[in-house]
């Protein structure tokens, strides 16, 4: 399957309404759409009554559409907030995400709604098949959206809800999404007692609720409609039962609020810039003397995707990470727009360009080929760490300059308890867990600062080059380290020339014509190349819970986990790519929401996965 999705084709009627030419059906009636939201959605789910007293509450839909109906609810949500601490989140997914302008046209009926839509239409996301995460946290209010088909998404995501809009075209005209698969997912993804709305009372719709557990009520309709549906999850069904957790990838109990991060480079900031959107309290710890003194602190980064030809989860993750990362940073300080230039490296990466140029995972405003071979990544991302990481951490209490004395099974950090602590402590991480054998990479860039003014510029090529106004950077070296202090080398000096040589950006004789300095740090790699995000097991517990694996046996039980303590771990040289989807991720465990990934994606980067990889190889 392709994996960009293809926007729908928008019939107008006279009076403005949005019709999907593909379906046949509307989105709303003109004039109506807003009252019939609130009529058949945020009243036949009981709201804002039922998220009085709550302190996260969790709402799934399915069929985004234009985004009316997560308006009508963020627009009541406003009013009713039941206290300035909740948070709402919005789940819901979509397989043919309109063009905003479209979205634009549709919602310009309600000028009630203008404030909400322009926020929400800021964040529109492109036609790239994923998750896509947006927080308003002043607001307390977060969207996840699952871009895809819902029959893929809806299994693969990771949530419970406490109400559904059951939405979407028409059942006769949407047949595959009110398919009878959907009843028994609508359960498995619910709390006991979730409410349901929605607009039809079609027999076989009546039939899927109530054979999945719902108790099903006709209710008087709105506008034309004399009837529609609300319903309870009264019996679940045994597909909601909790299953095993064997990748510890599942929310931690609530009342987690006072957190440490143990880090203040880009994955510690990252982390906690996402909890703190979240509601957490945010204390970060370092031993050096201001943030970003590691392998996150050279004077300028690139923030450019990693793309495969092959549509794995691997693939998704990293895509989904690095649009996570742009809609983060931009408008951040130290943040400057970019083109890239990639020149393939060889033939091998030639025939994978032209291989994924047939089947982009990002739309054309953000990638295209370039003439006589290569990328073209527009959109991408120059940053100044010195400036974003401190924004990053801004509102978090810092500790800088205090070494962190650990107690795990307390949870203290110098003597403090917390409710929860993050390792973001790169290498160090393996003193306090030395089963994660991670491996430590030196990479080495050099620069110069007294450059003549350039706008923003760069080039790639296994290597990358730079220029942001008097600062020109090229690197970077991913070098085997064997321990000690990371220190710079001619060795990785002359590996970087011949790297920019290679390059050949137009400053290139300012580079030459100028002393450079170099600049070495040391990346914590894993051995897939993947991070390690999330709960940190007890190692020992693992391998006795799980021995069986070693004969063969499935992981079909909980994971053994080191109460409150987390890691955000591995980055390897995409530091700047993986935080904030980490972070995301961070947030959903600790404070509870949805998870910004799909299920396999949060497998795919446990700490959990070294400990099960080793067992099943006989290597623990």
């Amino acid at each position: 399957m392709p994996r960009l999705l293809n926007p729908p084709e928008i019939d107008w009627r006279e009076d403005g309404t949005p019709v999907a030419r593909a379906h046949d059906d509307v989105y709303f009636t003109a004039g109506d759409g807003l009252a019939e939201s609130r009529a058949v959605f945020l009243a036949g789910c009981g709201l804002p009554q039922a998220w009085r007293g709550r302190d996260v509450f969790t709402v799934a839909e399915t069929g985004f559409g234009t985004g009316l109906n997560f308006l009508a609810l963020w627009q009541l949500w406003e009013t009713h907030r039941p206290s300035p601490t909740a948070r709402l989140h919005f789940v819901s997914f979509e397989a043919f995400p309109l063009q905003p302008e479209d979205a634009v046209r549709a919602l310009d009926s309600w000028a009630e709604l203008e404030e909400l839509a322009a926020l929400m239409i800021a964040r529109w996301p492109g036609p790239a098949k994923g998750v896509r995460r947006m927080v308003w946290p002043d607001a307390g209010v977060s969207l996840t959206l699952h871009q895809g088909d819902i029959r893929d998404t809806l299994p693969a995501a990771q949530f419970h809800a406490d109400a559904w809009f059951l939405d979407g075209f028409s059942p006769a005209k949407n047949e595959d999404m009110w398919g009878t698969w959907i009843y028994p997912q609508l359960a498995a993804h619910s709390v006991p007692g979730a409410r349901l709305g929605t607009f039809t009372v079609a027999g076989a719709v009546r039939r899927g609720l109530a054979g999945a557990g719902f108790d099903v009520t006709r209710q008087p309709g709105h506008g034309r409609k004399r009837e529609r549906l609300e319903a309870a999850l009264a019996t679940p069904s045994p597909s909601s039962a909790p299953t095993p957790d064997p990748h510890a990838t599942a929310c931690a109990p609530p009342g987690i609020r006072r957190i440490a991060i143990i880090g203040a480079g880009i994955a510690g900031a990252s982390a906690a810039r996402a909890l703190m959107d979240a509601g957490a309290e945010i204390t970060v710890f370092d031993s050096a003397s201001h943030p970003a003194s590691g392998a996150s602190g050279n004077p300028l980064a690139l923030l450019m995707p990693r793309l495969d030809a092959a549509d794995t989860v691997q693939a998704r993750l990293l895509v989904d990470a690095y649009i996570a990362a742009r809609d983060t940073y931009r408008g951040l300080p130290g943040v400057t727009e970019t083109d890239v230039r990639q020149i393939p490296k060889d033939q091998a990466e030639t025939d994978r360009f032209t291989k994924l140029l047939t089947d982009p995972p990002l739309p054309l405003e953000d990638l295209e080929a370039l003439r006589g071979g290569g990328l073209l990544h527009k959109r991408a991302l120059i940053l100044r760490p010195a400036l974003l990481i401190p924004a990053l951490l801004a509102g978090a209490t810092l500790r800088m300059g205090e070494a962190a004395d650990i107690d795990i099974p307390q949870r203290m950090v110098n003597g403090e308890r917390f409710d929860a602590i993050i390792l973001a402590t790169a290498m160090a991480a393996g003193d306090l867990l030395p089963w994660l054998g991670l491996e430590a990479r030196l990479g080495q860039i050099e620069w110069i600062t007294d450059a003549p003014v350039a706008g923003p510029d760069a080039v790639a090529s296994g290597t990358y080059a730079l220029a942001a106004g008097t600062d020109r950077l090229w690197g970077a070296t991913f070098e085997r380290f064997d321990g000690g202090l990371p220190a710079t080398s001619d060795a990785a000096r002359a590996e970087n020339a011949e790297g920019l040589e290679n390059l050949s950006p137009w400053w290139i004789r300012e580079a030459r014509e100028h002393a450079a300095t170099s600049r070495a740090g040391l990346r914590a790699t894993t051995a897939d190349r993947l991070p390690l995000i999330g709960a940190v097991p007890d190692h020992a517990a693992a391998l006795e819970v799980f021995d069986g694996v070693r004969k063969g046996r499935p992981a079909d039980m909980d994971a053994p986990q080191l109460p409150g303590i987390y890691m955000v771990n591995g980055f390897g040289a995409r530091g700047f790519t993986w935080g904030p989807w980490a972070g995301g991720i961070l947030a959903a465990q600790l404070m509870g929401g949805p998870a910004p990934a799909e299920a396999a994606a949060l497998v795919a980067v446990s700490p959990m996965r070294l400990i099960l990889r080793a067992l099943k190889r006989g290597e623990a």
